[in-house]
């Protein structure tokens, strides 16, 4: 805790200390020993232990455990499995490289795909 903090938790301490003049004997008993409960059940906890380590420990051999999961992986799986479907049935990287291999092969340079007059001569020659 830095400095600012500490101050800040000072000042929560005197309001809540404050608060307490108003209340009878009974019930600041009662806060006291629940305060001393919270305090005792707050040491029992591991320190290092991940806050998810004893929902899986506790879960093994339970088919509820890995049947919630059993779902999201199948859709994740499925959708990998067709997006390299979808991949593979494309075969646009495929026609690409014929096109360039087309090109670089051909008897005619490649000046000419760049000239506008021979686009509109091949479209005449198509008619």
């Amino acid at each position: 805790m830095n400095a600012r903090e500490n101050e800040f938790a000072r000042k929560i301490a005197r309001a809540l200390d404050q608060g307490t003049r108003d209340l009878d004997r009974g019930t600041l008993a009662q806060l006291a020993a629940a305060r001393e409960q919270a305090l005792a059940g707050r040491h029992n906890a591991p320190a290092w232990a991940p806050v998810w380590a004893g929902q899986w420990t506790g879960r093994i051999g339970e088919w509820t455990a890995g049947a919630r999961y059993v779902l999201p992986v199948a859709v994740l799986l499925l959708g990998l499995m067709g997006i390299v479907y979808w991949q593979a049935g494309n075969g646009s990287g495929y026609e690409l490289a014929e096109i360039d291999l087309r090109l670089l092969t051909d008897d005619l340079p490649i000046d000419a795909y760049l000239d506008k007059g021979f686009d509109s001569w091949l479209k005449r020659q198509s008619r």
